[in-house]
C-alpha cells in the first residue's frame, strides 16, 4: 500500500474514533451548549465526507488535496461557531449588523454542507434546500441578514432540531449498531429466521422478512439493510425458484419496514419525539402495532404466494435447529433488552444506547464462540464505522435545517397548510390522499429522516387543522417518507436490491408496491382509529387491533390470489373490500369486514378439501 495511502486511511481512523469518543465522552458527562455540540457534530461529519467520498462516483478511494482542501475549510466555518461563542451569545439576533466573517464563513459553510451532502446521499436534498433557499430570497422577500441569522448564527437553520437529534441520539444508536455488527449478531439473526421458518413454504422470503426486521432494529437504514441481508436472501430465494423481481421486492419491502420496527426504529423516530415533547420509548409504542401489521402483511404475502405457486421449504437437514442456536448465540440478544430495560426503566435515550453499547462488549465476552470477536482491532473497527454511518445521517439534518429555517422564517408553512385545506376543501379523506401524494413525492430519493422533517413543516400542521390528533398525524407522514423508498420511480431500496436480483427495476418496483400495499393503507387505518398507536382504553386497543390484523390478512390474500386454497376473482375481490371496510373502526364496519372474510374462508376450505393436500 502506498505510503499516503496509509496515511491518508490512518488519518480518517483518527476523525471518526474522535467523533466516536467525543460523543461517548458527551453521553456521560453531558454536552456543552447547544450551539457548539451541533457545531461540532456537523464538523466532523463534513470533514469525515470529504475524507471519503471523492467528488464522482467511482473515484479514488484515497482522498486528494482537493479533499483536504475541502475538509480544512469545514473546521474554519464550523469552529468559527466555537471561536466566536462570546461574541455570537451577547450579539443582538436580527438588531447587530453582521460582521464581514459572519457572512464569508456562513456562506461557506452552506455551500460545503450542500456539496459534501451531494457525495454521501444524492442530488435530491441538496436540490431541495437550493430551491427552498432560492424561494426565501427571489419568492418571499426575505431579508439576506435575517437569512443567514437564521441559517448559521443560531439554532433555527443548519444547527436546529434535526442536527441535535442526530448529535445526541442517533450517533450513539447507529455505533450501537454498528458494534453490534460487529459480534455476529448478524448470523445470529439470520440463523434464527432460518430455524424457524426455513422449512416452510418459501421459507427463504419467510427469513427475509424476519432477518430484515430484526436487523431494522440497529441499523434503520433500508439501503443498508437490503445490502446486508439481500446478499444472502435474494440469491436463495431464486435459487428456491422465486422470480428475481419478486425476490428482489420482498427483500425491499421488508428491509424497509425495518425502520418502522421497535425497539430500535430509523434515527426518523429520534426526530419525531423531540417534535413531539415524548420519550423514545412512547414513539416506539407508538408504532409498534402498525410494524406488526407491515410484516404481518409481507410474511402472508411471502406464504400465499409460495402456496399458489406450489413452492416449498428447505430440507430441515440443511437448516440450523432453534435450540442450538439459541444455546450458542442467544445472548447476543442481550444488548438489545439492555437497551429496551434502561428505556423502561426511565434512563435518557443516550444512556440507554451507551449501557447498549457497553452490554455488547459483556455479550461477546460470556461465550467461547463469541470472544473471537472482542480483538482491538474489531472494536476499533467497530468504533470508526459508528461515526462513518453516522456522515449521511448529520449532513441529510443540516440540510434538512435549512429547509425548516426557510420555512420558519417566511411563513411558508402556513401557505402550503392554506393550500392543502383548499384543495381538500375540508374533506379529511381527500386531503389524507393528497399528503400522502405530496409525502412520497418529498421523500423520492431523500433518506427518511430530512424526507419525514420536511413534511412535518409543510403537512402536519394541515392535518391537525382538520382534527387529527397530533400524534396520528406525524405517524402518517412517518410512514410515507418511509415507503418512498419503494414507491417507484425513485425507489432506493428497490434498486438496492435490484443490484443483487439483477431483476427489472419497473418489474421489481410494481410488485414491491403489491407487497407493501398494507403499508399503504396501515396510515389511513391508524388515523381513523388511534388505538392503532396505543392511544386509548386498553380494551379498544385490543380489539381494534384484531380487526385491524384480519383487514391485513384479507388485503393480502386478496391480492395474491390465495387463501387456504387458490381464490377466484370475486372471491378477491370480496377479500379487498373486506380489508377497505375494516379500515375504519367500528362494530358495523367490523361485523360486515369479518362476515365476509369468514364466507370466502369458508367457500375456500371447501375448495381445498377438494385438491390434493400439500405440507405447510
Amino acid at each position: 500500500m502506498p505510503r499516503w495511502t496509509r496515511l491518508a486511511q490512518g488519518l480518517i481512523t483518527a476523525v471518526g474514533l474522535a467523533m466516536t469518543l467525543y460523543h461517548l465522552y458527551t453521553a456521560w458527562f453531558g454536552a456543552p451548549d447547544a450551539l457548539s455540540f451541533r457545531a461540532i457534530h456537523v464538523a466532523f461529519a463534513l470533514v469525515l465526507a470529504f475524507l471519503i467520498f471523492p467528488a464522482r462516483t467511482g473515484g479514488s478511494s484515497t482522498p486528494d488535496i482537493g479533499q483536504l482542501v475541502l475538509a480544512g475549510l469545514s473546521i474554519i466555518a464550523s469552529g468559527y461557531i466555537l471561536w466566536g461563542q462570546d461574541y455570537i451569545n451577547n450579539r443582538m439576533i436580527y438588531v447587530d449588523d453582521l460582521r464581514p466573517e459572519d457572512w464569508v464563513l456562513g456562506s461557506l459553510l452552506i455551500l460545503l454542507l450542500l456539496e459534501a451532502t451531494r457525495r454521501c446521499v444524492g442530488l435530491a436534498l441538496p436540490l431541495t434546500a437550493i430551491t427552498f433557499l432560492l424561494y426565501a430570497v427571489f419568492g418571499a422577500g426575505s431579508d439576506l441578514p435575517q437569512l443567514m441569522e437564521q441559517m448559521y448564527l443560531g439554532t433555527e437553520g443548519i444547527f436546529g432540531i434535526p442536527v441535535s437529534v442526530s448529535a445526541t441520539y442517533v450517533m450513539l444508536f447507529i455505533l450501537f449498531g454498528a458494534m453490534v455488527e460487529r459480534t455476529g449478531t448478524g448470523k445470529l439473526f439470520m440463523d434464527f429466521a432460518m430455524a424457524l421458518t426455513g422449512h416452510t413454504a418459501g421459507g427463504p422470503a419467510k427469513v427475509a422478512c424476519i432477518t430484515s426486521g430484526l436487523f431494522g432494529t440497529v441499523s434503520g437504514s433500508a439501503v443498508a439493510n437490503v445490502m446486508t441481508t439481500g446478499a444472502f436472501s435474494i440469491p436463495l430465494m431464486k435459487k428456491l425458484g422465486y422470480r428475481p423481481a419478486f425476490a428482489g421486492a420482498v427483500e425491499a419491502v421488508a428491509s424497509t419496514g425495518g425502520q418502522i420496527m421497535p425497539p430500535i426504529m430509523g434515527a426518523a423516530a429520534f426526530v419525531m419525539a423531540e417534535f413531539l415533547g415524548v420519550s423514545y420509548l412512547t414513539v416506539a409504542a407508538y408504532a409498534l402495532i402498525p410494524a406488526a401489521m407491515y410484516f404481518l402483511a409481507v410474511f402472508l404475502a411471502v406464504h400465499f404466494e409460495a402456496k399458489r405457486t406450489g413452492m416449498r421449504g428447505l430440507p430441515r437437514s440443511e437448516l440450523p435447529r432453534l435450540f442450538t442456536v439459541l444455546k450458542e448465540q442467544g445472548h447476543l440478544f442481550l444488548p438489545l433488552v439492555v437497551i429496551v430495560g434502561a428505556l423502561v426503566a426511565g434512563y435518557s435515550a443516550p444512556l440507554s444506547a451507551l449501557f447498549g453499547i457497553a452490554s455488547v462488549l459483556v455479550a461477546a465476552a460470556l461465550r467461547k464462540s463469541t470472544r473471537h470477536y472482542l480483538t482491538p482491532a474489531n472494536i476499533l473497527d467497530g468504533l470508526v464505522s459508528g461515526a462513518r454511518n453516522t456522515v449521511s445521517v448529520a449532513l441529510a439534518c443540516g440540510c434538512a435545517g435549512i429547509v425548516i429555517g426557510v420555512i420558519s422564517l417566511t411563513g411558508l408553512g402556513i401557505e402550503f397548510t392554506s393550500l392543502v385545506l383548499a384543495a381538500s376543501q375540508n374533506h379529511l379523506v381527500l386531503a389524507l390522499v393528497l399528503t400522502m401524494m405530496a409525502g412520497i413525492v418529498l421523500g423520492m430519493g431523500m433518506p427518511t429522516t430530512p424526507a419525514y422533517i420536511v413534511q412535518v413543516a409543510l403537512l402536519v400542521p394541515a392535518l391537525v387543522k382538520l382534527g387529527i390528533i397530533v400524534e396520528a398525524a406525524h405517524m402518517f407522514t412517518f410512514y410515507f417518507a418511509i415507503l418512498s423508498a419503494i414507491t417507484p420511480p425513485v425507489a432506493l431500496a428497490v434498486y438496492a436490491a435490484n443490484g443483487l436480483s439483477n431483476a427489472g427495476l419497473w418489474e421489481t418496483g410494481l410488485l414491491a408496491l403489491k407487497l407493501g400495499a398494507t403499508g399503504y393503507i396501515v396510515p389511513f387505518m391508524f388515523v381513523f382509529g388511534p388505538s392503532l398507536l396505543m392511544i386509548g382504553e386498553p380494551v379498544t386497543i385490543v380489539i381494534t387491533a384484531i380487526t385491524a390484523m384480519l383487514g391485513v390478512v384479507c388485503l393480502a390474500a386478496g391480492l395474491a390470489g390465495y387463501l387456504l386454497a387458490s381464490l377466484a376473482l370475486w372471491q378477491r375481490l370480496a377479500l379487498i373490500s373486506a380489508a377497505i371496510v375494516l379500515i375504519k373502526p367500528g362494530l358495523y364496519t367490523d361485523a360486515i369486514g369479518i362476515g365476509i372474510l369468514a364466507a370466502v374462508a369458508g367457500l375456500n376450505l371447501l375448495m381445498k378439501n377438494r385438491e390434493a393436500p400439500d405440507t405447510v
